[in-house]
């Protein structure tokens, strides 16, 4: 499956004008399991949704999609003021630029959970009794670290 995001910020229009399947927020947040926070997300601004004359909220694609966006930028380390401000910002350069410096945040913390991942691997893989002992681990563990000079304030 393939999910085509659509990041306006403008209230999607009724399923009917598009076409679409209306549903409820319980429909909603069903297809998207336990961890979805579609009030919240409603109360922070991150959704929209019309209401019926009754005061039901009603969802259609456009919305489905709004969420499943919320939740692959939630688990990319977004918070949800971050969000609502690149759903707020407007599509073209700004927002390219907004997601360009998200995406150098996300390599470099890749950078780091690989430095520790090889850290670990090592010391998992060490056959001494004592892992501050392995001649090996200590070379990681060196390579690891940053620079001593940088920190040097003479």
């Amino acid at each position: 499956m393939q999910v085509q995001v659509d990041l306006k910020s403008s209230r999607p229009a009724p399923a009917s004008a598009v076409g679409g399947e209306q549903m409820s927020i319980i429909e909603l947040a069903g297809r998207f399991g336990p961890a979805t926070h579609v009030r919240h997300w409603e109360d922070v601004g991150l959704l929209d949704p019309p209401r019926t004359p009754a005061g039901r909220r009603r969802y259609d694609h456009a919305h489905v999609t709004r969420v499943a966006v919320i939740l692959r930028a939630k688990q990319a380390g977004r918070c949800l003021d971050d969000i609502r401000d690149l759903i707020a910002t407007p599509a073209g350069s700004a927002r390219r630029s907004a997601l360009r410096t998200h995406r150098d945040a996300i390599r470099a913390r890749i950078a780091t959970l690989q430095v520790a991942h090889d850290l670990l691997n090592c010391a998992v893989e060490c056959g001494a009794d004592d892992i501050a002992a392995c001649p090996h681990f200590q070379r990681e563990l060196a390579a690891a670290q940053p620079d001593p000079r940088r920190w040097d304030h003479h």
